[in-house]
This record gives C-alpha cells, sequence and structure tokens, in this order.
C-alpha cells in the first residue's frame, strides 16, 4: 500500500535524549534507594513511565507512587532538556523530504505530554508534525494505542504508515498496529532490531526516504 505518514517515536529517535533520561530517573530512584541500572534502563526504555517504574520494582506500583517519582524525575528532565537536547544525525533531511513528498507526520511518543511539547521546541520541529500523541495516559508500548491514535489523527490507515522507531516495545506496539517499522539503532544493537523490524539502519544519515518507499 501506499506510503501516506511517518509516525515518529521521540526519545531515541528524533531526540539523543538517553543520557538524561537515565540520570534524572537515576536520581529519582535514588531518592527512594532504588537500584537502578544501565542494563535496566536500556530494557524499560520506550515504556512510559508506569511501566517503567513497575519494570524497576518488579511488581506493578501503586498510582501515588508512580506519580511521587516520576513526577521528581520530569521536573528535573524538563529544566535541563531545552539546553542540552540534540537531534540525531539524518534526522532533519527524513522530515524535510517527507513534508516535501506531501507525507503527514506524527511523533507517537510514550513520554508525558509536556516532556513532547519542550522537546519538538528545543529542536524546532513543530512545523514538520500535524499530531503531537503522547501514550502516557493510555496503554503504553508493546500496547499499540498512541500509534493507532497517531493514524486516526492523521486519517490514514495503519497499513499507510511507516513507524520509526528505536525500541523493542515500540517495534512490537507498531507490529500489533499493522504498520511497517524502520528500526534505528540509537539504543539497541541492530542485530537485536533485526528480529522485530522490516529494515534495519544504524543512522538515518545512512539511510534515504526513498528506499523505503
Amino acid at each position: 500500500m501506499t506510503l501516506k505518514a511517518i509516525l515518529w517515536d521521540l526519545d531515541g529517535v528524533l531526540a539523543d535524549t538517553l543520557e538524561l533520561h537515565y540520570q534524572t530517573w537515576s536520581a529519582a530512584f535514588a531518592e527512594h534507594k532504588l537500584p537502578f541500572s544501565r542494563e535496566l534502563y536500556r530494557q524499560a526504555f520506550g515504556m512510559n513511565n508506569k511501566d517503567l517504574v513497575a519494570t524497576v520494582l518488579g511488581r506493578p506500583a501503586e498510582p501515588e507512587f508512580v506519580a511521587l517519582v516520576t513526577g521528581q524525575k520530569e521536573s528535573a528532565f524538563q529544566q535541563a532538556a531545552p539546553g542540552l537536547v540534540r537531534s540525531f544525525p539524518g534526522v532533519r533531511a527524513w522530515l524535510e523530504a517527507a513534508q516535501r513528498q506531501g507525507l503527514r507526520q506524527a511523533v507517537a511518543s510514550s513520554a508525558p505530554p509536556l516532556n513532547i511539547e519542550i522537546l519538538v521546541d528545543a529542536l524546532e520541529m513543530r512545523p514538520y508534525f500535524k499530531a503531537l500523541v503522547s501514550g502516557f495516559h493510555i496503554p503504553g508500548k508493546p500496547n499499540p494505542d498512541v500509534f493507532l491514535e497517531a493514524a486516526r489523527r492523521l486519517e490514514v490507515t495503519p497499513q499507510e504508515c511507516l513507524v520509526i522507531e528505536d525500541s523493542l516495545p515500540g517495534l512490537e506496539a507498531a507490529r500489533r498496529a499493522g504498520m511497517r517499522r524502520l528500526a534505528v539503532a540509537n539504543t539497541n544493537p541492530p542485530d537485536v532490531l533485526a528480529k522485530a523490524a522490516d529494515l534495519v539502519t544504524t543512522s538515518l544519515a545512512e539511510l534515504r526516504l526513498e528506499q523505503v518507499h
């Protein structure tokens, strides 16, 4: 089916925020004497905050505790992000190429809505997107809800969408949504991503949009 839309994950695809997220999560969990390793974070990357906290605890978390920890983490992240965040190589060229070709574009992220707004504006990318969709208050990836909502807002079918992701939960969500999947190896090795994606690239700078049509 003809490609009509690109759905972009945010953290790890558009924005190079992995280290800042790790540092602010580590500080928040340390406040509650909870261990948090880089390997644990890699496994949880792409999940929404509720599921990430549950992964750290090893069990579902009480809503009050989720709100407390994530509030501490997001406050620190939102203050630091505008001055520190950068986009990945090749991203802007892809955004511009998609815009020239008349493709509809949306952010479809597990991040809280305010994080999405802050990062998109810090990277000066808002003009490229017709929708900014957060999975924060709906079932998170690997559930397909955020991608299906983005397609609905763009008025396209799932089969007309290409999802660009870096995480295994995100790729699984796109598979469940019935969408094509391009994985970028920014946070996971290519061989790990290859099992879950239709196509894998080490960087968007190494691939042109025309190659995925």
